[in-house]
């Protein structure tokens, strides 16, 4: 099989924000215990600018202060296409568990989620792309992968690059041009928190899948919190959505310590 620089990829692991995950084996030079890492390819050539800013980006993340971010190994280019390497988690994504989770074992995910943004923020990044499908299922928990990188490789591209960022579990705010933040980042996690435990988005079924569609009929819309939620379930939902960015948590450490609060009522450990 193909595969980038001394990576020999095992199989493709699909689609995602703005290129192609592989599974790929690790070269030695790595020096990680694991034999298999993720490498991420991005679709398109990268300017050496937008190479620059990407890399700077993912060493801030790579040695950011958690150990609920997924590791990220390597960075480089060949032939002008950008790649990254990062852990593998065998397990699957919030959005696609290799097996069913019980709802405390998706909120302890979303929880350590929320962990890894805060450390992140206190590096001064916005994570950009916080949903189902970057919550990374751990036996401990959860990791938060693929930092957002969209709005550094391909600048201005707001509206026209949402098509690959989960729409539903991006704060509005972004649509509307907004630069992401901590705030925007807290949108997200409490969007990811109504889909751990009910399964559904706070839009329900989006109808269509053109992005500038997509983007009409969310900002046509309110979010909605399930009534099925548990009460203090939907109140941090709520205040993680709320229009008034004051109103939301100050930050993403209290989302998890309010989550922590959750877990203890769904009687998990976790």
């Amino acid at each position: 099989m193909q595969g980038i620089a001394d990576y020999d990829f095992i199989r493709p692991l699909g689609e995602s924000n703005y290129g192609t995950n592989y599974l790929a084996q690790a070269p030695a030079r790595l020096g990680v215990a694991a034999g298999e890492v993720v490498v991420k390819v991005i679709d398109g050539p990268t300017s050496d600018d937008a190479f620059r800013r990407a890399t700077r980006e993912l060493k801030h993340f790579s040695v950011a202060d958690s150990d609920r971010l997924v590791a990220v190994y390597d960075a480089g280019r060949q032939g002008g296409a950008f790649y990254y390497a990062m852990e593998y988690l065998p397990l699957g994504s919030l959005e696609q568990p290799s097996s069913p989770l019980e709802p405390a074992r998706a909120v302890a995910a979303v929880r350590d989620a929320a962990l890894a943004a805060h450390a992140l923020h206190e590096r001064g990044i916005a994570h950009r792309d916080i949903k189902p499908a970057n919550i990374l299922i751990a036996e401990d928990g959860g990791r938060l992968s693929d930092l957002g990188l969209s709005q550094l490789l391909s600048p201005g591209m707001v509206m026209t690059g949402l098509g690959q960022i989960g729409l539903e579990f991006t704060d509005p705010a972004i649509m509307l041009g907004a630069a992401a933040s901590r705030a925007s980042d807290v949108w997200s996690l409490g969007a990811c928190l109504h889909f751990a435990i009910t399964g559904r988005g706070v839009y329900g079924v989006i109808a269509g899948t053109e992005p500038l569609l997509m983007v009409r009929s969310i900002l046509a819309s309110q979010p909605t919190v399930d009534r099925a939620l548990p009460p203090d379930a939907a109140r941090l939902v709520e205040a993680c959505l709320a229009q008034d960015v004051t109103a939301r948590p100050r930050t993403a450490a209290e989302v998890a310590d309010r989550m922590t609060g959750l877990l203890a009522g769904l009687g998990a450990g976790v």
